[in-house]
Formats: structure tokens, C-alpha cells, sequence
């Protein structure tokens, strides 16, 4: 995945979670379906922001920015801020 199509997954995810959110702040998310839906949100975020830091990461030291690869759910989700 290039780095535009990563920031248009981003936009999108983004998109989604603040719809969400305004639904849930008007009291329309009540559902533990759409709750686990925020949660998938910030978690797709999280390994798009670190799949695109990634490849900057790799174009910034001279390699291949295609070398990196998205990491699972549990690893980018215990990364300290």
C-alpha cells in the first residue's frame, strides 16, 4: 500500500469514528455493536499511522519504503505514547 492510499484509509477511518461519535454523543450509539466498531476504528487507525511511519521510516534511511509491513492489532495497540 503506497503512503496516499494510507492517508485515504486514515481520512476515511477518521470520517467513520467522528460520525460515530457525534452519534454517540447525541445518545444514537447504544448498541455494543457500535461501540466495537469505535474500537475497530482506533485500531485500524493505529496500524495505518504505524504502517505510514513506518515506511517513512525506511524511505528516510535509503531502503524500500514496500519492506514494510502492517503489524497485528496487539502490537501497535501496546506501543507507549
Amino acid at each position: 500500500m503506497r503512503d496516499d492510499e494510507i492517508l485515504t484509509r486514515i481520512s476515511a477511518l477518521v470520517t467513520e469514528e467522528h460520525e460515530l461519535r457525534d452519534r454517540m454523543s447525541a445518545g444514537e450509539v447504544t448498541s455494543d455493536r457500535e461501540h466495537a466498531r469505535i474500537k475497530e476504528l482506533e485500531t485500524a487507525l493505529d496500524q495505518c499511522w504505524d504502517l505510514l511511519r513506518q515506511r517513512r521510516a525506511r524511505r528516510s534511511a535509503g531502503d524500500d519504503p514496500d519492506g514494510a509491513a502492517a503489524r497485528p492489532a496487539g502490537e501497535v495497540e501496546n506501543y507507549r505514547q
